[in-house]
């Protein structure tokens, strides 16, 4: 499987580290009034879709950025990836 990388180009996926859903960016607020709860979901409680999904990945064997992938997890094709940071700054504007 090729992962498109915004800035490398097509890279073999054997050179990521999977992590999961890409929602793990949005880290509930630790001083929120459910915290406790909210972290215990946000660690333990995980989507499992059939479908096109938005997945993080680890450049580990590269240039060590982090990805949002866009992959449909029933074919495995990838439909796109962007840097997470820029997705990140994306959310925050």
């Amino acid at each position: 499987m090729l992962i498109p990388h915004p800035l490398l180009g097509a890279r073999d996926a054997q050179e990521f580290t999977y992590l999961g859903d890409a929602s793990l960016m949005d880290r509930p607020d630790p001083n929120g009034p459910e915290a406790e709860a909210a972290f215990c979901d946000y660690v333990f409680l995980r989507d499992n879709p059939a479908g096109v999904h938005r997945e993080l990945w680890f450049h580990e064997q590269g240039d060590r950025s982090w990805l949002v992938v866009t992959r449909d997890t029933v074919t495995h094709e990838i439909l796109g990836a962007e840097l997470a940071r820029d997705v990140k700054r994306g959310a925050q504007t």
